[in-house]
């Protein structure tokens, strides 16, 4: 493991510090197989990608022609996200999900790796924003980790807990296993759509 200064998953800084260090073990490198497929069988969103990182997924519905942002809060992971964009750079920006507002109504948000890096204590606040972001009929779409170890981040959470979570602004319309996930989330994560009631 390494040796890291910081270790409040809240900050940018610890954010930050991973990527400088390239030390990024939920990177999978490119876009998952489930995205591929969903974004293949819908025509274009506008869109919003929470906590982008590398924001690989970004250049391939930016291609298909949707209305694609992709926000982070750290400095590095949106250097190292505008860099994957290429022609597409722009549309990574450096925000804070919390007050980022979109420029036009969003009809996805896609769900990868940012809820299970927020420390557990700050999950309500995310399905809050989530629903505040997200008109009636507009989708929560991505993968969702469950696990119950009590360290993180990647921070799992339990089927009866998201559905807790969720259940009062959305339903599940989609839950399918993943084939293509990467080590750190293999046999743990699962694709998942959620309407917004």
């Amino acid at each position: 493991m390494a040796d890291f200064q910081q270790r409040d998953p809240s900050s940018p800084a610890f954010w930050d510090e991973r990527f400088e260090r390239n030390f990024t073990p939920w990177d999978k490198g490119g876009v998952p197989q489930a995205l591929r497929d969903f974004a293949a069988n819908s025509a274009p969103l506008v869109t919003l990608i929470p906590g982008c990182g590398s924001a690989y997924e970004l250049a391939l519905l930016a291609e298909l022609g949707w209305d694609a942002t992709a926000i982070d809060f750290s400095p590095a992971a949106v250097a190292q996200g505008k860099a994957a964009a290429g022609a597409h750079a722009a549309r990574v920006v450096e925000a804070d999900f919390f007050q980022w507002q979109p420029a036009a109504p969003l009809q996805l948000i896609y769900e990868r790796a940012f809820l299970c890096a927020m420390p557990r204590a700050m999950w309500p606040q995310v399905a809050a924003r989530w629903a505040a972001l997200l008109a009636p009929g507009a989708l929560l779409a991505g993968y969702f980790f469950f696990d119950d170890a009590p360290k993180g981040p990647p921070f799992g959470i339990g089927r009866a807990q998201l559905d807790s979570l969720l259940a009062a602004n959305f339903v599940c319309i989609a839950d399918d296993a993943v084939n293509d996930s990467i080590p750190v989330f293999a046999g743990k994560e699962r694709w998942m759509a959620w309407r917004r009631l």
